[in-house]
């Protein structure tokens, strides 16, 4: 059964948490996630937000696989089951994330990587005068689709790269709002299926990678109210020659469950 609550309602829940307008075309803010910040900030607002973007973790590894994740589920508080958009592939979903519209709305529909024209949290962060990052590698799609905006842009060439510059970020402490792209469990998952060897390794590997921000952001961000969230695009499945897909109507694609956690600022 697919998951009631559309991932195009998370967007304006960020931009409410951060306490600036959300996206012109997005959907109605997640009502749980909004009462969750205000809860944890005590009513006040985030002044930071990571998000850590996973490729491709469905819900059915998550569930399957709690012992390869132990790090983001211990880590966080409250988890948001979402059913992503069609088709389920990953610049489609991420466009709907970050802009809050439906995929006819923003108007990526199929795999490929046109800069959004339409308004997105980014350009309503720049608006409110908040200063956000993206970090990427290769040529991603969060390398590609949100590009053309007054923000700092760092796309590297290899993952490593990009996740030791996330780390330079958040100990310069200059960003209000920094996203981090994480594609490795999907490529892996493609070649080797999604509960191949390769793929658990790189699965794992997310859980390590969000851990390590995690605590930089406890450590060196605990002046801030902040909002951390492990927040994938879309399933997988399995297909014939044991290698693995996406992009289909289906729940093992399109059923998905952010985990995110509030960190208010120390006294």
């Amino acid at each position: 059964m697919k998951n009631p609550i559309s991932l195009d309602t998370l967007c304006a829940a960020l931009a409410y948490t951060i306490g600036i307008d959300a996206p012109a075309q997005a959907a109605p803010a997640n009502e749980e996630l909004c009462a969750y910040v205000d809860k944890m900030f005590e009513g006040r607002k985030a002044d930071r937000i990571f998000m850590y973007n996973p490729d491709a973790i469905a819900q059915w590894i998550y569930e399957k696989y709690p012992n390869l994740l132990h790090e983001p589920i211990e880590k966080t508080e409250l988890a948001l089951p979402f059913c992503t958009v069609m088709p389920s592939v990953t610049p489609v979903c991420f466009g709907t994330m970050y802009t809050g519209a439906q995929p006819c709305v923003h108007g990526i529909q199929k795999y490929e990587k046109p800069v959004i024209k339409i308004d997105t949290l980014f350009d309503a962060l720049i608006r409110a005068g908040k200063k956000p990052a993206i970090v990427s590698y290769g040529n991603a799609s969060l390398s590609k689709i949100f590009l053309e905006r007054e923000m700092d842009y760092y796309i590297f060439p290899t993952l490593a790269e990009a996740n030791a510059k996330a780390a330079q970020l958040i100990l310069e402490d200059k960003h209000d709002f920094i996203l981090v792209y994480n594609g490795n469990y999907d490529s892996a998952m493609h070649k080797n299926g999604p509960e191949g060897i390769v793929s658990l390794a790189e699965l794992r590997a997310n859980a390590e990678a969000f851990a390590m921000f995690d605590c930089m952001i406890q450590e060196h961000w605990a002046a801030h109210n902040t909002l951390v969230g492990f927040a994938m695009d879309h399933g997988c499945h399995e297909i014939d020659g044991e290698n693995g897909s996406h992009g289909l109507d289906m729940d093992e694609d399109l059923n998905i469950t952010h985990l995110y956690k509030a960190y208010p600022a120390k006294k």
